[in-house]
């Protein structure tokens, strides 16, 4: 007998997703927990396996297509190929639940109108807006809403498919202690920079954004718009961890089992350097800064299709070799599609590394809504003064991006001049 696929929730702030590729056709066999599909969503892209062993007796949901969360996505056959019956009525009678009875956090692709009454229960919230848009709030959005008499349908929402945020809220608020109408306010940043519905025809060589680079791009956008940019560079002399990792690199893989990697003593000193400038770990809420107490550590990743950023929690928590481990573990998975969505969420501060193609410098735009952000230069030998001498040393630009609602130039240099004193001055055990 066919068993349903339903798409996954995959995480409590997900309420639809996008099936982006088919690992299997119609009619293969499939294992149970192999990969059978791609799937992107507003927190994380990874592929789902299969529930069961059988055939993939039918796709119901084609590449490329949004739908909500526990929506049939596929029938596998546990028992071989679907007699042609039991394949024709699956996928006609599922969407049709979908549109009768919502799930919770329901988008717009469901249709069905529902009483205000019921507009409460629903997760997310929707709120209509006056010109007949739509749009979506969390509970704690509409909690905020409720305790400041907000109306939601005044605001503008700059979340993925218009949802109301709670960035958005407080933008509201601030407009309105100014004294502004309270009519729809602008939201902290475009809901999205690239529109998803082109006006007309697309140019002759254009392609659409993948979910993954829509998302990119709207996250960019807000947080330009967001925070008050700002970047120092420093220039650091890694002679001393370059020979260390140099001599201890081989025995590290053979021992331990992971790499051992320049990242790692960035992330590691970057650690130590927080601890000694807390305002580095915070972020903003209306007009108050919210000292974190875990430092999660965001590590940039570049995948082919985009940028992601999986998290490593307590970081202040790991050894320097625990620390090793947990980077080169997210970073694989998140180049396998094996991430969660709690692996890409809570970060704090994050590490990025343009230089490794080459680059001598980024200026990286700060991870919302986070404060800071360090940009990892090339490494590579440059004649440098020591003393009254010249020397040839393996050099490194590195670029603090730092929020000035927050934090003031003086005291991200003395971030940075910090952590530029412990990588020349490198003493910490590896192992």
């Amino acid at each position: 007998m066919p068993t349903e696929v339903k798409m996954p929730q995959m995480g409590e702030s997900i309420y639809e997703g996008t099936v982006t590729k088919w690992l299997k056709k119609e009619g293969e066999a499939i294992k149970k927990d192999e990969p059978l599909y791609e799937l992107s969503t507003d927190k994380v892209d990874t592929e789902i396996p299969s529930p069961i062993s059988g055939t993939l007796s039918k796709i119901v949901v084609q590449a490329g297509q949004k739908v909500p969360i526990h929506t049939v996505v596929a029938m596998v056959d546990e028992g071989g190929a679907a007699s042609p019956p039991a394949k024709a009525a699956a996928p006609e009678a599922k969407p049709a639940k979908v549109e009768k009875a919502p799930a919770a956090g329901t988008p717009e692709s469901a249709k069905p109108a529902a009483p205000p009454a019921k507009v409460e229960t629903v997760e997310p919230a929707a709120a209509h807006s006056g010109d007949g848009d739509r749009q979506f709030a969390s509970p704690l959005v509409r909690k905020m809403a409720r305790d400041e008499n907000i109306d939601l349908s005044q605001i503008r929402g700059s979340g993925g498919g218009g949802r109301i945020t709670k960035e958005d809220v407080v933008a509201f608020l601030e407009s309105r202690k100014g004294g502004a109408a309270p009519v729809k306010t602008a939201a902290p940043a475009p809901a999205a920079p690239a529109p998803a519905k082109p006006s007309g025809p697309a140019p002759a060589g254009s392609v659409p954004m993948t979910p993954m680079r829509i998302k990119i791009a709207e996250h960019m956008v807000r947080s330009k718009a967001t925070s008050a940019h700002v970047h120092t560079l420093f220039e650091v002399d890694l002679s001393k961890i370059s020979a260390l990792r140099e001599k201890e690199k081989d025995d590290y893989e053979r021992v331990y089992g992971t790499k051992l990697t320049f990242t790692h003593f960035f992330a590691a000193a970057a650690v130590h350097a927080i601890r000694e400038f807390p305002i580095i770990n915070s972020s903003v809420d209306g007009t108050n800064i919210v000292y974190k107490k875990e430092i999660n550590l965001g590590i940039a990743v570049a995948l082919p299709e985009g940028l992601i950023v999986p998290v490593v929690k307590k970081a202040e928590e790991k050894s320097f070799l625990g620390l090793a481990r947990a980077i080169n573990d997210i970073a694989e998975r998140a180049r396998t599609k094996k991430l969660s969505v709690d692996d890409i969420t809570g970060g704090t501060f994050t590490i990025t590394n343009p230089g490794i193609y080459g680059g001598l410098f980024g200026t990286p735009v700060i991870n919302q809504p986070q404060v800071a952000i360090l940009g990892i230069g090339g490494i590579e030998k440059r004649a440098i003064v020591i003393g009254d001498a010249i020397a040839v040393r393996p050099m490194c630009y590195l670029v603090l991006g730092f929020d000035h609602r927050t934090i003031d130039g003086a005291v991200a240099d003395q971030f940075m001049a910090h952590l530029k004193k412990l990588l020349q001055d490198w003493n910490e055990p590896i192992k």
